[in-house]
């Protein structure tokens, strides 16, 4: 109820702050759980994804200092998020999401970078897929990357990619990981390419 009411109060928030964004090759998205995954570029992008895949809903990673304050708490928990400690992930920084998903109400959110600062690739995502059995749907942003330049109405685009599985028998070693990595970042290069061959992410924080 929560997740439905706020799903649709932002939607109208930023359609009057930024005007209709743009949902490219919707048809990608496959009709049971899945993880989206795309490069972090800016803290609202997670919130176009989620809205660009309506009405599926997801669930997500947040920092567990997060869950401190009781308010923030109540509306993540509300939101379907889950606690996550950065420094020290611990085995629930995997086991949890697999089990969400694989209950199949759910989908996914996760940014293999982890951070909008970092380009680098990690393995959670794959790790994830494999062992809930769901694809990977390679996803990118483009659009407006501060609040500020929310009020510009420069467009806001997502695109989807095709869904990529993961073979049960792929083996997770360095090389098996570096090759599903490479895979991950030809596929966000396309879509990037796709929505505007001459896109260069800046990440605005460093300026």
């Amino acid at each position: 109820m929560v997740y439905s009411f706020l799903r649709v109060l932002i939607r109208v928030l930023l359609y009057i702050i930024n005007g209709r964004p743009h949902y490219l090759n919707r048809k990608n998205l496959p009709k049971g759980s899945y993880i989206l995954v795309g490069p972090h570029r800016t803290w609202f992008d997670p919130i176009y994804y989620a809205l660009a895949a309506s009405p599926k809903k997801f669930s997500f990673m947040a920092k567990e200092e997060l869950f401190k304050n009781p308010i923030i708490r109540w509306i993540l928990v509300h939101c379907y998020a889950f606690s996550v400690n950065r420094t020290n992930p611990g085995p629930s920084a995997i086991k949890t999401p697999v089990n969400i998903l694989r209950q199949g109400k759910l989908s996914m959110i996760i940014f293999p970078s982890g951070s909008r600062h970092t380009q680098h690739l990690k393995g959670g995502a794959v790790v994830i897929a494999k062992m809930a059995n769901v694809p990977l749907i390679p996803t990118v942003y483009q659009g407006p990357l501060t609040f500020k330049t929310l009020f510009s109405r420069k467009r806001a685009t997502v695109d989807f990619g095709e869904p990529i599985q993961i073979d049960r028998k792929q083996r997770m070693d360095e090389a098996g990981r570096n090759a599903l990595d490479a895979q991950l970042q030809n596929a966000f290069n396309k879509l990037d390419k796709e929505i505007n061959p001459d896109f260069k992410y800046v990440d605005v924080s460093k300026k």
